[in-house]
């Protein structure tokens, strides 16, 4: 019996085990499951958008004025396997929300234009708006607003229509793809982004904002001259001598506004500075020219600064990237020889006039020769050398001229335009660097006065610099070369990067910005391809 008894007990207690045994893999595969369930949600999907190119080629036609960018967008999802851009497993991504902000400030970037169907764009990011896009039509919006923006901030307008405004640097390569890419890893790049824009972009954009702000406070009050008074110098007294020093405090050459009326040593500081911004000659007297100039809109000042900022739009930065470089700026009158990053040289220089505009162009120094020939244009024979010779029959023996081979040719000397040295950098143009005889010209405020050549005031020193490295030119031989006897023409071991631009405003390192002539009248020929009623809505 008492066996029967413990035979029944181990049977009922190994019923209840393999039931604990039982409920305890349940409540495990259970919670596998669970765990399971929970890290495949928590996994993004690759692309949750279904994006192909027959959905592309429909919501274009249903956006037909987002045409124009079709093949970009398309190239776009192409390379991404047609995966979506701007969707991840929350929805939206945050890169969305920054591009949205930036391409409704594009006024902070010199522009004035909005994309089409701005009215949709902005309903995506309004949560109380009924206009709902699916996600298909939303992802292609926002990608045609990415490729708009990246197109006017970072490339500017066609190349075609730079050209028809004389531009003929090389420009950049911009690729929206791999723009985009560097976008979305560090979306900083969106603000600031110098391997993209010309680095004089970023501070015309400072200053922009600047004048914007001079222009919100009205404080850019007209200087009211005397008609009797021709100019203004120290020590003189006058309203107009206070409105001057008040809107040299607005722009600052001066620290403060003293409100004296006095012009006293503080101001003459002030002018100093005022004078070197803008290309005037350095002298303390301010004249009718000078209040004109001060009283110009605000308005026009900051077009002036749009203007450029697109100008360096179309700049590759990598130009200004090369261990030596050479550049000139047409309307400041200046070229700067740049080496390991530092200012080696700066010279003023003389230009072509506005019948003979001097071309904005790279190339690359190959030769400098010393005592050059001069092969005179036919253009200066047929318009300037025929009638001196009618003139004066000894025209051509008198100033040491030759007829070779149907050209005529000045020998060296102190007479040749060329002057000791010419800098020789190939180009369809015929344009080079040179020395000249008439060095008085430099002291001229305007120094538009050549065939479109460029005449160096420090040629001599540009050519010394250039060779300093060079145990084959030392500055004796340099010297000798140049002292008029013979051509010499010495060979670069290493080509030199010549720049030739046009740029009616500078900010230089500080921060100061210039504003120079607009030579050739180029400003508004831009502005109306940059702020024409076409190019305000794309």
């Amino acid at each position: 019996m008492k066996n029967f008894v413990l035979s029944i007990a181990i049977i009922l207690f190994g019923f209840s085990l393999a039931s604990v045994y039982r409920n305890r893999n349940k409540n495990i595969t259970a919670n596998e499951t669970s765990v399971a369930q929970a890290l495949q949600e928590s996994t993004p999907e690759k692309s949750i958008i279904h994006i192909n190119s027959a959905i592309i080629a429909s919501f274009f036609k249903k956006y037909p004025n987002l045409k124009k960018y079709q093949s970009d967008v398309s190239a776009l999802y192409k390379k991404r396997n047609y995966n979506s851009i701007w969707y991840d497993h929350k929805g939206l991504i945050e890169f969305a929300n920054l591009l949205y902000s930036k391409a409704n400030q594009l006024e902070e970037e010199g522009l004035k234009s909005s994309l089409a169907y701005k009215d949709k764009i902005d309903s995506i990011f309004d949560e109380e708006s009924t206009d709902d896009l699916s996600q298909t039509d939303t992802e292609l919006m926002l990608t045609s607003m990415y490729v708009f923006y990246a197109k006017k901030v970072f490339h500017g307008i066609d190349t075609n229509k730079i050209r028809e405004v004389g531009w003929f640097l090389p420009r950049k390569n911009l690729s929206y793809e791999n723009l985009l890419d560097s976008l979305l890893v560090d979306p900083k790049l969106l603000s600031k982004n110098e391997n993209q824009l010309f680095g004089q972009y970023y501070r015309l954009r400072d200053v922009l904002k600047k004048y914007r702000q001079i222009e919100k406070n009205g404080d850019w009050n007209p200087i009211v001259a005397d008609s009797l008074v021709k100019e203004y110098k120290p020590n003189d007294s006058s309203k107009t001598i206070g409105q001057i020093r008040q809107r040299l405090a607005v722009i600052g050459d001066l620290k403060q506004d003293s409100k004296s009326n006095i012009y006293d040593e503080e101001l003459m500081a002030g002018v100093l500075n005022y004078k070197k911004r803008n290309g005037y000659k350095k002298d303390y007297i301010i004249t009718s020219i000078h209040i004109r100039r001060m009283n110009i809109p605000i308005e026009k000042y900051i077009k002036t600064i749009m203007i450029n900022m697109e100008r360096c739009r179309w700049i590759a930065p990598k130009l200004t990237k090369a261990e030596e470089y050479i550049i000139i700026n047409i309307p400041s009158f200046k070229l700067l020889f740049k080496r390991n990053g530092k200012i080696e040289l700066e010279s003023s220089v003389l230009v072509g006039n506005n019948m003979t505009e001097t071309v904005v162009f790279s190339s690359n120094m190959s030769h400098i020769v010393f005592s050059p020939y001069w092969i005179v244009p036919q253009s200066i024979i047929e318009n300037e050398l025929k009638e001196a010779m009618d003139r004066d029959k000894n025209y051509l023996a008198s100033n040491n001229m030759e007829w070779n081979n149907g050209k005529v040719i000045q020998k060296p000397g102190p007479k040749n335009p060329m002057g000791q040295v010419k800098f020789i950098f190939p180009n369809s143009n015929s344009i080079y660097l040179h020395d000249t005889p008439s060095k008085n010209l430099f002291e001229y405020e305007y120094k538009a006065f050549s065939h479109g050549c460029i005449n160096v005031k420090k040629a001599k020193e540009l050519a010394i610099l250039i060779l300093k490295d060079d145990p084959d030119w030392p500055l004796e031989r340099i010297n000798e070369a140049m002292k008029g006897g013979k051509e010499t023409t010495c060979v670069l071991k290493k080509k030199i990067p010549v720049h030739i631009g046009y740029l009616t405003t500078w900010v230089d390192d500080s921060g100061e910005i210039s504003f120079y002539n607009d030579l050739y009248l180029r400003d508004e020929s831009l502005a109306e391809l940059l702020f024409s009623e076409d190019s305000k809505i794309n």
